[in-house]
């Protein structure tokens, strides 16, 4: 279950880098859906193309991640969700290192798995939400050739930046509560 999670969890990170750049574009304000739509179909002709010709390394794989993929996501939420009820005990700064170990340690897990995987096909499902929501779940299926395909939800929230992911559930299992225990354990350590 763990190996699943974690090429889920990669895969995640692939679906959604063009959304990163810092310029303003036509799909900003997009439906959460949209966004994932269109960002999983550039970044897998981007990541097909650069294989084809041989021109990603783990390298540039590692670029291309730290600038596109990872300003969609909002760490210092994500960080606060899975330490839970230890975050107010934190101070700020305690704060400030967790966020950025965890978001450490998701970028090179995650990183590795979806340099290695191999031609990815995201089903998207219709999203279920009103347009007032602003929190909504972003439902997908990744299937992998000689891999049984597997459920990946993201949670996204409408922020003042738009739309950020905070939290993806791989089968059901998200990612958040799977390292809460995680955190709790160091925590009382």
């Amino acid at each position: 279950m763990k190996t699943n999670i974690n090429v889920l969890l990669v895969l995640m990170l692939a679906v959604l880098p063009e959304l990163c750049i810092a310029a303003p574009r036509p799909l900003d304000n997009a439906a959460p859906d949209a966004l994932v739509k269109t960002a999983t179909a550039e970044v897998l002709d981007i990541v097909k193309h650069d294989r084809d010709n041989q021109a990603m390394t783990p390298e540039k794989f590692g670029e291309v991640v730290e600038a596109r993929i990872l300003p969609l996501f909002d760490f210092a939420r994500m960080t606060e969700l899975a330490v839970a009820r230890n975050w107010r005990i934190a101070t700020p700064e305690q704060q400030k290192i967790l966020t950025r170990e965890f978001r450490t340690l998701l970028v090179r897990t995650y990183s590795t798995v979806l340099f290695t995987a191999r031609d990815p096909v995201i089903d998207m499902k219709p999203l279920r939400a009103a347009s007032s929501d602003s929190e909504v779940t972003v439902k997908t299926m990744v299937k992998q050739r000689g891999a049984e395909a597997l459920a990946m939800d993201y949670e996204m929230e409408k922020t003042a930046a738009g739309w950020k992911v905070f939290d993806v559930k791989v089968d059901g299992i998200s990612l958040i509560t799977t390292y809460r225990d995680s955190f709790a354990s160091r925590v009382r350590s």
